[in-house]
């Protein structure tokens, strides 16, 4: 049974997660990291040396880093479904899914750390403020992506929704003030809709 390491308090576990279950691949998750520990072990730095989470076993295969785990979900379980054989499909994939790491994580982190990690006493409005700023253009930028197709691939759901979704999950989790962004929210809606969200994006974030 394919073993997931790491607390659902993470974007990145979550991301791991809503992939297994959209896949109906039984897995048993492990909470480690933060307050669960576990992540400096010896044991746990052998599989994964940079100490963090998620880290997945498929038998005697470890892997770590969240998105390049949800690709090998995809590509071992859904190859020619959620992972795209066609070369430009896939590599358009694995585009928005790049962005999600390089761009969108990046320029939402701050609001998220500020307004759910750090007491109110010593949160500063301006890193929530830049973080806005920053954000806000992007998800025009998915808003206007969705309104052409409709999901992150093309015509269907694909490896590329899953950490776009969780992005969302946290952005919209955040006690702000935001525009409506129809497109967006109807692709969101749609997958909050399917069985496999349950217990990953209808949490409350911490």
């Amino acid at each position: 049974m394919l073993r997931i390491w790491g607390r659902l308090s993470s974007i990145n576990v979550r991301k791991v997660v809503l992939a297994a279950q959209w896949l109906q691949v039984p897995f048993e998750r492990i909470d480690a990291g933060h307050e669960f520990g576990i992540v400096k072990t010896p044991e746990y730095l052998a599989k994964n040396p940079n100490a963090m989470v998620p880290l997945i076993e498929d038998g005697e295969f470890s892997l770590w880093e969240s998105n390049v785990i949800v690709r090998y979900l995809c590509a071992k379980h859904s190859a020619g479904g959620l992972y795209p054989l066609s070369l430009q499909e896939r590599f358009d994939a694995e585009r928005w899914m790049d962005w999600q790491q390089t761009t969108l994580n990046p320029a939402g982190r701050n609001a998220f750390v500020q307004l759910m990690r750090t007491p109110a006493e010593r949160r500063k409005p301006e890193l929530v403020a830049q973080s806005v700023a920053d954000t806000e253009p992007l998800m025009a930028m998915l808003d206007e992506h969705l309104a052409i197709e409709p999901f992150m691939g093309g015509d269907a759901f694909g490896m590329a929704d899953i950490p776009i979704a969780c992005e969302i999950h946290r952005w919209q989790g955040l006690p702000l003030e935001r525009p409506t962004r129809p497109a967006l929210d109807r692709w969101y809606r749609g997958i909050l809709s399917q069985p496999a969200s349950r217990g990953v994006l209808d949490l409350s974030l911490s």
